[in-house]
């Protein structure tokens, strides 16, 4: 004969209370730090140029996750890498995560976070890796990609310089901390790309971010509106005081303008 044993609705409820709670902290903690999401943002109905974006790696030595990343941003085989800032939070682990931007197999261009000031890297030393795979190193400048009609203008996000948009070219802006476009005046670009916000890490279905940083204000993550023209603050790829995220896993995207 079988036996079938009750299961009292308080004992139910109690596995519910006990198991969702723990069963999300294991996602926060174990899975969602490395599972690495690659989005395609398209902002163009015949878009004739592919850019990636990635930012805040953090590197503190994690390797896994930088060679993950580096992986991902090669096999969506773009013109242009754009990153911007926070690369390390120690000058001591900078040499190894230049050295895998340096295996990019497209142009970078990036510009420097808060943490990269703290760290007092070798600002030079980067802009030579970047060049190396085509790109630079952006501190208040702008270049100009070749036969792309394309002007990537980097700001250093210190000195308060501002630079106008290329007439007759789709002008992209690299700033590390979104609310800094509420300094543009009325200048307006094509895309402005951020990060500095880590999409707050930790996002509650319906409620959003829990913390966020300063320099982020409305625009925590994702695509915005602005008056300055479109904003997209990425996920980005590390994490700030504590390794974990939930709802909010670290991001490449693909833009394809």
């Amino acid at each position: 004969m079988n036996f079938r044993l009750p299961i009292s609705r308080r004992k139910l409820l109690m596995t519910g209370v006990i198991g969702v709670p723990a069963a999300a902290a294991l996602q926060a903690t174990c899975l969602e730090p490395n599972w690495l999401k690659v989005r395609t943002v398209r902002l163009n109905d015949s878009p004739a140029h592919r850019l990636v974006h990635f930012t805040d790696l953090h590197f503190k030595g994690d390797t896994k996750m930088l060679e993950k990343t580096v992986a991902a941003v090669n096999a969506l085989e773009p013109d242009t890498v754009c990153f911007t800032g926070d690369l390390v939070e120690d000058s001591r682990h900078a040499s190894k995560a230049m050295e895998a931007i340096g295996r990019i197999k497209a142009p970078v261009y990036g510009v420097p976070g808060n943490h990269d000031y703290w760290a007092e890297f070798d600002f030079a030393e980067m802009d030579r890796v970047c060049r190396k795979t085509g790109g630079r190193w952006l501190l208040d400048e702008s270049v100009q990609l070749n036969n792309r009609k394309v002007n990537l203008i980097g700001l250093s996000c210190t000195t308060g310089a501002l630079i106008n948009p290329k007439p007759g070219f789709t002008n992209v802006l690299l700033i590390h901390y979104p609310a800094w476009v509420k300094k543009l005046e009325s200048r307006k670009f094509d895309l402005a790309l951020a990060g500095h916000s880590h999409g707050g890490q930790v996002r509650l279905p319906f409620a959003g971010a829990i913390v966020l940083p300063w320099g982020v204000d409305e625009y925590d993550l994702g695509l915005f509106r602005t008056p300055w023209g479109p904003l997209y603050v990425g996920a980005d790829i590390g994490y700030f005081y504590f390794n974990f995220r939930f709802n909010c896993r670290p991001e490449v995207t693909l833009f394809e303008i």
